[in-house]
């Protein structure tokens, strides 16, 4: 495919993303998470630019490494009621009446140490890639695409995912000040300079973001009265919860005939009529609006992809998916699994180079 010399529309990261995370919620199996996982950093390092938030992608790793970590010592230390080898036999603490079914400490077996550590790396691997996207994507360009009845949520959700990146910038920032002015080390030197001048960095973005969107008019609206924008935000709350208690209804079985598809077509018409409100009293100009372009189809077609492949697997070849720890087996790969876990690494060829990436468009 003919590469275009364009940035990768943001929306396209993000759906490359999302594919390769739902890829990684069907299996348990740490060889398939291990390639999910090698396959996003893989695709960060070829693409990413220079901006901040491409730097992000070692938060996400730490991140992912401390939910293992945990997952592990939870499994390890709470609840080790495996079978097989005995890795570690420490004394067993009795608990009282109220906390019947919890266990503290007692024999580690070899299949709790396994069942923490598939159980830690397939969450890992979803946060890593999502965090593969937040590396990628400009979060400013994100902003742009969002439909203008979704505005405020989109502005939450942008933001939201910012921090890590914002985090992985002032760190550096703060990282590069010690180096010019080297200080004795210890514990509450480490507070005093790396974590209060992180805060405080944060904290003095944020008012010059603030102070940034408020001089462009971000969140002004029109001659609509409070009462009844208020109004309208509490109908499409409840229209939202609605649709969540009708498609939890739809989902369980025993659920009331009330709550499934009556409450969800009730909450769908009322959340519909929000949002359309909420649309029809905002104007928002977009300034160059980014195209999707061949090169955005291909990357979110093989994000996608690793998705329905892994979905499938799930049907057709379900065996390795999963890893017994009792007895203890070593992961088996079959071809469908690892189809699905590669075929993300398409978004490389597609996409054009990181000088491409690298570019800088007006939000």
């Amino acid at each position: 495919m003919k590469r275009l010399r364009a940035p990768v529309h943001p929306l396209a990261w993000w759906l490359w993303a999302i594919g390769l995370a739902v890829a990684a919620s069907f299996t348990t199996n740490p060889l398939l998470l291990l390639l999910l996982i090698g396959v996003s950093c893989f695709v960060v390092v070829a693409r990413r630019g220079n901006a901040p938030w491409a730097r992000s992608l070692r938060v996400y790793l730490a991140l992912g490494a401390f939910i293992v970590v945990i997952r592990v010592l939870f499994r390890c230390l709470l609840g080790a009621v495996g079978t097989g080898p005995v890795l570690v036999d420490l004394p067993r603490i009795p608990l009282p009446d109220w906390a019947a079914g919890i266990t503290l400490l007692g024999p580690v077996h070899l299949s709790d140490l396994l069942d923490g550590l598939y159980d830690g790396l397939h969450l890992a691997a979803m946060v890593i890639c999502v965090g593969a996207a937040n590396s990628l994507a400009n979060p400013k360009r994100l902003l742009k695409v969002v439909p203008i009845s979704l505005y405020d949520i989109g502005t939450v959700v942008v933001v939201a995912v910012s921090v890590f990146p914002q985090l992985a910038e002032s760190i550096a920032r703060v990282r590069r000040a010690q180096r010019l002015r080297p200080a004795p080390g210890g514990r509450w030197h480490l507070v005093r300079r790396m974590i209060v001048p992180v805060l405080g960095d944060a904290l003095d973005r944020s008012l010059l973001l603030a102070a940034a969107m408020d001089s462009r008019g971000y969140g002004r609206r029109g001659a609509t009265p409070p009462r009844t924008r208020r109004a309208v935000a509490v109908l499409t709350l409840v229209g939202l919860i609605a649709v969540c208690i009708g498609i939890f209804g739809v989902l369980d079985g025993q659920a009331a005939a009330v709550f499934r598809w009556p409450a969800f077509v009730f909450g769908a018409l009322l959340a519909a009529a929000g949002l359309a409100f909420t649309a029809r009293e905002r104007t928002v100009t977009r300034y160059r609006p980014d195209p999707f372009d061949l090169a955005a189809w291909g990357v979110s077609a093989s994000g996608l992809a690793a998705g329905v492949l892994m979905l499938l697997a799930t049907k057709y070849a379900p065996a390795h998916l999963s890893t017994s720890t009792d007895p203890v087996q070593w992961p088996i790969v079959d071809l469908l699994p690892l189809l699905a876990a590669v075929v993300g690494l398409v978004a490389v060829v597609v996409s054009p180079p990181r000088a491409i990436q690298d570019q800088e468009v007006p939000a």
